[in-house]
């Protein structure tokens, strides 16, 4: 099969187009016939090594979280799917299996979820790892109610475009932070008030939003973008939950100013191992037409480094998907 591979880490140009075995799935494993892979700034980040913490690397190693596409072959106990059904999840990367970017990819079961209804594979690709984190984030580790006020640090990209139609969808007021240029953009996805990073003062703008700080915050780009502290942003009693694999974290003496608040500042991995439910939560949310795909530019698989170069640097507004196989992608 075709695949995109790396033999060790380094930038964009270590991923090399090339030929390896088809996996085989063992007892309680899919197989899937990849259509499109999602590329994720995790992906950038595994590629460097950075992810080394989390999982084992073996190389060649092909990178891809997020996948969509058909069922090829069930292994041993897998009762739940059948070959030809259209399917959108995550591989194994994250447990140190080679991941999407090939034409065959294994993952499990409950990383599965039916492409729903009107969806195509392209926009399905975009949605695993970016909607379930954003999911987790919020309703998970970050406590979501109905009736909340809550600020998305991002809100034009993969995470938080998705972020801001999860918490709409549990009845949230939400505000996000995004460019001048996409202010119309993250408020067609529902956010009342688009906060522009780059021309106001983003603390101020939230406290005037809402009174006295927000519920919760989902910082979805990491990397000190948010001025001040988590304690200038949030009410006493909320919380301001972080992304772990944007490697940037609040500080230690922001933590604890922000417990004498009574401010909790989490980690969305405290979720992760809820995956299943996450994926399946958004599944639902996105087949009941309350949640829709961000906008989907496809690159051939054979321009991963480019891809790669362009998510690295930040400014995405939605996902980019990589086309693995022309005949899936046109079923």
């Amino acid at each position: 099969m075709h695949a995109i591979a790396i033999d060790g880490f380094g930038g964009p140009e270590v991923l090399r187009l090339t030929d390896l075995p088809r996996p085989a799935p063992r007892p309680g494993e899919v197989l899937v016939r990849v259509a499109y892979a999602g590329v994720n700034p995790a992906d950038w980040k595994a590629r460097e090594g950075k992810l080394a913490r989390y999982f084992d690397y073996h190389f060649p190693f092909v990178l891809g979280f997020d996948l969509s596409g058909t069922v090829a072959e069930m292994g041993l106990g897998v009762e739940s799917l059948t070959p030809g059904d259209r399917v959108f999840g995550m591989s194994r990367q994250g447990q140190g299996e080679n991941g999407a970017y090939a034409e065959y990819c294994l993952a499990w079961p409950t990383m599965l979820a039916p492409v729903p209804q009107g969806m195509s594979l392209a926009e399905a690709a975009g949605l695993p790892t970016a909607g379930a984190t954003a999911y987790g984030a919020l309703v998970d580790a970050g406590g979501l109610k109905t009736g909340q006020a809550v600020l998305v640090n991002g809100g034009a990209g993969g995470i938080g475009s998705l972020a801001i139609q999860i918490a709409r969808a549990a009845g949230a007021r939400v505000a996000a932070t995004c460019s001048a240029r996409n202010a119309d953009y993250v408020r067609s996805l529902g956010a009342e008030r688009a906060i522009d990073y780059a021309g106001e003062d983003v603390v101020a703008a939230a406290r005037d939003w809402s009174e006295g700080g927000v519920d919760l915050v989902l910082d979805a780009v990491g990397l000190g973008t948010l001025p001040g502290s988590a304690t200038d942003l949030v009410k006493p009693g909320g919380a301001f939950v972080e992304i772990e694999t944007l490697i940037s974290h609040v500080s230690e003496a922001d933590i604890a100013t922000a417990a004498t608040r009574g401010v909790r500042i989490l980690s969305n991995m405290i979720a992760v191992a809820r995956q299943p439910e996450h994926l399946a939560m958004l599944a639902e949310l996105c087949a009941q037409g309350r949640v829709k795909p961000a906008p989907i530019e496809v690159l051939p698989l054979a321009d991963a480094a480019e891809a790669h170069r362009r998510v690295e640097g930040g400014h995405v507004r939605g996902k980019i998907v990589l086309r693995v196989d022309d005949t899936e992608a046109r079923s």
